[in-house]
């Protein structure tokens, strides 16, 4: 049965993505009067019966587009440090959109190889075969099934619902749903908050909601199938203001959760008795926004990006929040095409215990900047500002993929919404590139792909095989809108096979994440609802 919490609807994104439901305004004419007609706004559903057996995503007409370029690769293992469990946090890589306690986008498990490629998808949209059911960030559980908020809502409404959904990982059939408080957008380029959940040591979803409260959610097996039920929720509506929502949610190693919101509040919650217990507002003093999520290190101190500065942030000794310290970075002057608001697009990523990264939102060149984390360092905090891609042609929105050592870095320059630049077979601009420490102590770019365009994914990367995992959509001269799971090489930077997921709007990831699954799935989340592919033997 369908377990209710209070009204409908929710929300999610990317690294915490741009709601569909925030872009409609965008969508051409045309377009737009098809998906009215065919799409209502997802409200409570009459008693539902589980599993609802998946229904491919729709495609758009066929087209020429190769299924299939490129070779299977040999895999070239990756040395690196594993990642160290957070004790309140699910283990392993999969308790949150970034995989980890650091917001690594690695895997230690090998994802596919290109082998004779499997491809199949669950169609989550209401409404008609061409309803949006957009999956933004996705985590799994300790039985492999993905957990993701679902987003829905009419095309050309203002209020979205979002479902806690929970997916066979092989079928992808729907086991279980899960309503949450429901969202009305205020502009444009607004995320939905929740995005950044995570699941926490017993399992539970702890997320956001647009009341402005946490919730705890577990879900179990039973004679009737899976279940989600609600375990707890703790209410900060009384130090968040109405016009402020939840961002990001991450506990450190010490039990605080550490919320952060938009409006550039940070709080903290005891993550044993869910208790509220304190709240620093210097950055909402200082009018900087928080638009990404947050990383936790293994000595208590919490990562987060405003939209001028990168922060560390410490619990004192009453658990309450309190910066440590503050670096500012080239924010930039201009909102670039491929970013959801000023300053930097990356949740930061922890490179071991010595590092933290992100990229900036300088002109003529964006930068890879890297700092060292610790409470107290003698000489600059800075150690690396690497400028990559294009002048005027470089903007990033998606976290980094990072090693201690190594750092993968995407182009999103152009990603404006599903139906701007990326249809009528156009993309955006390309780039991938790789930067590392050297023995020396120098940071160099290793390679730069500067063919290869990515629109707006989370790219992932395998040490077990070396393979960068990311989602890219080529410029089609027959004007098909053809995206691809694709297969970098580590070593090299060069593309060693793309295999079609589909083509058309719902096969746009808009801001989603690319996953590698506990049984080694490549899942991406798009405006359809998912899409994987997997390694067959050949017969």
């Amino acid at each position: 049965m369908k377990t209710l919490a209070g009204d409908h609807g929710f929300g999610g994104g990317e690294a915490g993505a741009v709601t569909t439901c925030a872009r409609t305004m965008l969508w051409p004419a045309g377009i737009l009067l098809l998906f009215l007609a065919i799409l209502v706004p997802a409200g409570a559903a009459a008693a539902t019966t589980y599993p609802i057996a998946a229904t491919p995503i729709p495609s758009a007409s066929p087209s020429a587009a190769p299924n299939y370029i490129g070779a299977p690769a040999a895999s070239h293992a990756i040395s690196a440090p594993a990642i160290p469990a957070n004790p309140w946090m699910a283990p392993g890589s999969w308790s949150n959109g970034h995989n980890d306690t650091y917001m690594s986008d690695t895997y230690a498990i090998a994802g596919p190889v290109g082998i004779n490629p499997l491809v199949t998808s669950s169609w989550l949209g209401q409404g008609g075969a061409n309803g949006i059911g957009f999956v933004g960030i996705a985590g799994f559980d300790p039985a492999g099934n993905i957990v993701a908020p679902v987003v829905r809502g009419a095309v050309g409404s203002l209020f979205c619902t979002v479902t806690l959904t929970l997916l066979d990982p092989v079928t992808m059939d729907v086991l279980a749903e899960y309503d949450l408080p429901g969202y009305m957008r205020t502009s444009l380029l607004d995320r939905l908050p929740g995005a950044y959940f995570y699941l926490d040591k017993d399992g539970n979803v702890v997320i956001g909601t647009t009341d402005r409260t946490l919730q705890f959610i577990s879900h179990q097996q039973a004679a009737g199938g899976w279940q989600f039920t609600k375990v707890a929720e703790t209410d900060l509506s009384g130090y968040i203001p109405s016009s402020d929502k939840i961002e990001a949610l991450q506990p450190d190693f010490h039990g605080h959760i550490f919320v952060t919101t938009k409006g550039g509040l940070v709080l903290t919650v005891d993550a044993t008795t869910r208790r509220y217990l304190g709240i620093d507002t210097s950055l909402a003093l200082l009018g900087e926004r928080i638009d990404n999520g947050t990383a936790a290190g293994q000595d208590g101190g919490i990562y987060t990006v405003s939209t001028k500065a990168l922060y560390r942030f410490d619990a004192d000794r009453l658990g309450r929040p309190a910066v440590t310290w503050r670096a500012e970075y080239g924010a930039g002057d201009r909102l670039k095409p491929g970013q959801v608001d000023l300053g930097s697009g990356t949740t930061p990523t922890l490179m071991g215990t010595k590092y933290v990264a992100i990229t900036d939102n300088a002109d003529p060149y964006m930068n890879v900047r890297v700092y060292r984390c610790a409470k107290q360092v003698g000489g600059k905090r800075q150690v690396a500002k690497v400028p990559v891609f294009g002048a005027y042609q470089a903007s990033n929105e998606n976290s980094l993929a990072c090693t201690d050592r190594s750092i993968v870095v995407e182009n999103n320059y152009g990603y404006v919404s599903p139906f701007q630049d990326t249809v009528d077979g156009h993309t955006t601009t390309p780039g991938l590139a790789r930067i590392d420490l050297s023995r020396n102590g120098t940071w160099r770019k290793v390679w730069t792909n500067s063919e290869l365009s990515i629109p707006s994914v989370v790219t992932k990367l395998s040490l077990a095989n070396g393979l960068v995992y990311t989602y890219s959509k080529p410029a089609l001269a027959d004007g098909t809108d053809a995206w691809y799971f694709t297969a970098v090489d580590f070593r090299t930077g060069k593309v060693v096979w793309k295999q079609l997921a589909g083509t058309g709007v719902l096969y746009d990831n808009d801001y989603a994440a690319t996953y590698i699954g506990p049984d080694g799935t490549f899942y991406v989340g798009v405006n359809g609802g998912v899409v994987a592919m997997k390694d067959q033997l050949l017969k």
